[in-house]
């Protein structure tokens, strides 16, 4: 196993940095809203799946509960 070279790996670090491609703000702040409107539409489907199984649960233990 080679020894590494703490300068050369410093180079490389800052080489492969220097190729990111970044977002530009506008990216980031549509992406960012995009974001939390597919969590509230996610929250909102979940949650209304969530009290139809409640309705239907508590209707089905009442029918059979007495």
């Amino acid at each position: 196993m080679a020894i590494a070279n703490p300068v050369k790996f410093f180079q490389e670090v800052r080489a492969e940095v220097s190729k990111v491609v970044w977002p530009t703000r506008r990216e980031v702040v549509l992406t960012t809203i995009m974001v939390f409107i597919l969590a509230s539409i996610a929250a909102i489907f979940f949650s209304l799946v969530d009290m139809a199984i409640r309705v239907g649960l508590t209707g089905v233990l009442d029918y059979f509960g007495g």
